[in-house]
């Protein structure tokens, strides 16, 4: 049986939920912080998730997808999730929230800058761990391909870069 709760969950409610879902790369944070979290709409026994991966190849979109239709069914039992993946428009990281940029300075990894249409990785970059400016590139390919490997010489600290796209 169906709790009435789980019944009258909206769209909205079912959004709320699946906000909190961590981003299974850079689990610090959430789909809805990262601004991958699109549209959220419930028709009766659906319920249609837009996501906006952050690549086209983002090897992380199944384990985000699954992860979505298992909170979808958990909430509302009886409901199933359709997952859309949405590329018009595409993710930058100006979707990423303040919340989210925050977060992510606190676990070391520096938050990228506006997005320009060009990735660039010459730009002073700010140490996560003491906002020296000073910082220099190691490496352009960090663990994924939204990342880059950056050096702190006041800190002495190695930091990874959201690089803004």
């Amino acid at each position: 049986m169906v709790s009435p709760v789980a019944a009258r969950a909206d769209g909205e409610a079912i959004r709320a939920a699946l906000a909190t879902i961590p981003d299974p790369e850079l689990p610090v944070v959430t789909i809805e912080e990262l601004g991958i979290l699109g549209h959220v709409a419930r028709d009766g026994p659906r319920v249609r998730v837009e996501l906006h991966p952050t690549f086209v190849a983002c090897p992380a979109t199944e384990l985000i997808r699954d992860a979505v239709v298992a909170r979808v069914a958990a909430l509302v039992p009886g409901v199933a999730a359709d997952v859309a993946f949405v590329y018009d428009p595409p993710w930058s990281t100006d979707r990423i929230s303040d919340r989210g940029r925050e977060r992510l300075a606190a676990a070391g990894i520096a938050p990228p800058g506006p997005a320009t249409g060009l990735v660039t990785l010459d730009q002073p970059v700010a140490c996560p761990f003491c906002g020296s400016r000073r910082t220099r590139l190691e490496n352009a390919f960090g663990p994924t391909p939204c990342r880059a490997i950056r050096w702190c010489p006041d800190c002495r600290q190695p930091f990874e870069q959201l690089k803004a796209l």
